[in-house]
């Protein structure tokens, strides 16, 4: 593996199941992860412990208050951002991930806000599928496989 590292990002996560299970999944790939508030849960809660398991206390984890305080302390590359809701024109698969690039995910109930998406419509891509009868994939589940195919060139893939 490169010194770059990915980042995750959860912009105003609900689920403290579906934080923990992604902090686990940073741990075992070696990413950062970016938590916006704010949450639908303490950070404290045993369901965050208890989905990360053992690893959440070796979770790289980084806290902002909001979206604007992230761009202003990282001031990531537009380039280096990549967003994902089920409506992204884009599949997962289109583009060539930067190796120290921002994975945004948004809340489980409603995904990310327009205001975090506006003219980064080129930036939205989306998960596959091929049944029109599920309407959206759990956010544990769909960051796991961005992840995987963003990190293939690190992982040998």
């Amino acid at each position: 593996m490169t010194d770059a590292r990915m980042k995750m990002v959860l912009v105003t996560p609900e689920i403290p199941y579906n934080t923990g299970a992604i902090g686990r999944t940073c741990v075992a790939l070696g990413l950062e992860l970016i938590l916006i508030k704010p949450y639908g849960f303490s950070l404290d809660e045993k369901s965050v412990r208890r989905a990360g398991t053992d690893y959440w206390k070796h979770v790289s984890l980084s806290e902002y208050d909001s979206w604007a305080h992230f761009l202003e302390a990282r001031k990531p590359a537009r380039d280096q951002m990549y967003f994902f809701e089920e409506h992204g024109a884009q599949s997962l698969y289109a583009p060539q991930y930067h190796p120290d690039g921002y994975l945004v995910f948004g809340c489980e109930s409603a995904g990310l806000p327009r205001s975090v998406l506006d003219g980064m419509d080129d930036r939205v891509f989306h998960l596959p599928m091929i049944s029109p009868k599920v309407r959206s994939l759990n956010l544990a589940n769909v960051a796991t496989a961005v992840i995987y195919q963003a990190m293939r060139p690190q992982l040998g893939g």
